[in-house]
């Protein structure tokens, strides 16, 4: 999946083509989550794949856990980590949000 597919492109005057800005939804903790203590060498993109099959969902750790690094693919060492695994209600919100 290309988180960019669905976003809308901009042109400038001059032609130019741009992206306007991603927006994500907010991920609502809920009772089927999973919850994980990190250990070195994780990131989110192979944490991503690991539970969604999928590496480019990363966004949805990074979304779904405030607390983390927004510069950096790894999450801090020894905390609990959040794991929403209703990839589907989240993806619709992801796609309304940003049509």
């Amino acid at each position: 999946m290309n988180r960019y597919q669905d976003i809308p492109q901009t042109k400038t005057p001059t032609g130019k083509r741009y992206y306007t800005s991603t927006r994500y939804p907010e991920i609502p903790i809920s009772n089927d989550d999973l919850y994980i203590i990190t250990v070195r060498g994780d990131r989110l993109d192979n944490l991503a794949y690991q539970f969604y099959g999928d590496s480019t969902l990363w966004w949805i750790l990074q979304v779904a856990n405030p607390t983390t690094q927004k510069d950096s693919l790894y999450p801090d060492l020894g905390i609990q980590f959040r794991i929403p695994l209703d990839v589907p209600a989240i993806l619709a919100a992801y796609e309304e949000l940003n049509s």
